[in-house]
């Protein structure tokens, strides 16, 4: 049970079904445990050292934090079938998860307008560091519209000699641009109607995502999660990477945060450092010690 994935996520959570449909791209079994889409976590963050975005993912007492080393890690220990086709994947990887989740979100909250909950744009603004602004955004959806359909059009285009964005079988890039699709298409379903009109290919497409499935989740609590951390060991670190640029050493101190949103830092003992992830060790009365990953690309590390 200890090889078996655990994601925490809600829901509602667009990044959390990007990695529900890779399970279900590799017909993995996971464990699911359901997380607040609000704070407090106090079931999620013990594992995380604070940090709070959705999802992660946990396989013993390892805690991947933000959806790209997650698929990372599931590409490594579970390669068949394989998902990722060469580097311009996490590329396409890039883009879903900045430009056109940019997008995508005042699209949404701006036709919301004044049904979006008073608690969630609380919880929003506390993420973000900054106002969750619903009249800016009922302001900006009308022009993101045409962006929003443009981005939809490159996808359409993609498909014009495959099935597939990754080729002949779904890969990295299918459920990276479906997320945004799945988000707009869950909350404003008239809508993404709408602005995939003529997009033919992008919508038979949609339904074959659809139809992929998350694999075969299974029901944890918190409470046994933080049970199997703490009762597990990390596996190996990874390869340090010795021409780090910024002379980083497995044994120091150094913190993490993202670099856009929810920077809530996350401090510990540096296990490695490569193009590819960050590790720290840390400890918790909940959990034991943990490694803790997060994605090189969009996080800062600090040492110290």
């Amino acid at each position: 049970m200890t090889e078996t994935p655990i994601l925490h996520h809600f829901d509602s959570s667009p990044f959390s079904e990007k990695v529900r449909v890779v399970f279900g791209i590799k017909g993995l079994t996971w464990g699911s445990v359901d997380i607040p889409s609000l704070m407090p976590k106090p079931l999620y963050t013990p594992l995380t050292g604070g940090y709070r975005r959705t999802p992660s993912m946990q396989i013993g007492a390892d805690v991947y934090c933000d959806s790209q080393v997650i698929l990372a890690e599931l590409e490594r220990r579970f390669p068949t079938p394989a998902i990722v086709r060469g580097g311009l994947d996490w590329a396409t990887n890039w883009w879903a998860d900045r430009l056109f989740f940019q997008t995508t979100v005042p699209v949404i909250f701006g036709e919301l307008g004044d049904h979006v909950p008073a608690d969630f744009i609380k919880d929003r603004e506390a993420l973000s560091g900054r106002p969750f602004d619903v009249k800016a955004m009922k302001a900006a959806s009308a022009p993101l519209t045409g962006q929003w359909r443009s981005q939809a059009a490159w996808i359409d285009s993609q498909l014009s000699g495959s099935a597939w964005l990754s080729g002949d079988a779904p890969g990295l890039a299918d459920a990276a641009a479906y997320m945004n699709v799945w988000f707009l298409g869950r909350n404003l379903p008239g809508l993404m109607a709408s602005l995939t009109t003529g997009l033919t290919r992008l919508t038979d497409w949609q339904a074959r995502m659809a139809a992929l499935g998350h694999g075969t989740p299974q029901k944890m609590s918190g409470e046994d999660a933080l049970a199997m951390a703490l009762s597990s060991e990390p596996a190996p670190a990874p390869a340090h990477d010795n021409h780090d640029p910024q002379g980083l050493k497995a044994g120091m101190a150094a913190t993490v945060m993202a670099d856009d949103y929810g920077r809530d830092p996350v401090s510990g003992t540096l296990v490695a450092a490569n193009p590819d992830r960050v590790v720290i060790a840390r400890t918790d009365p909940a959990v034991g010690k943990v490694h803790v990953h997060f994605p090189r690309t969009g996080y800062f590390v600090i040492p110290g």
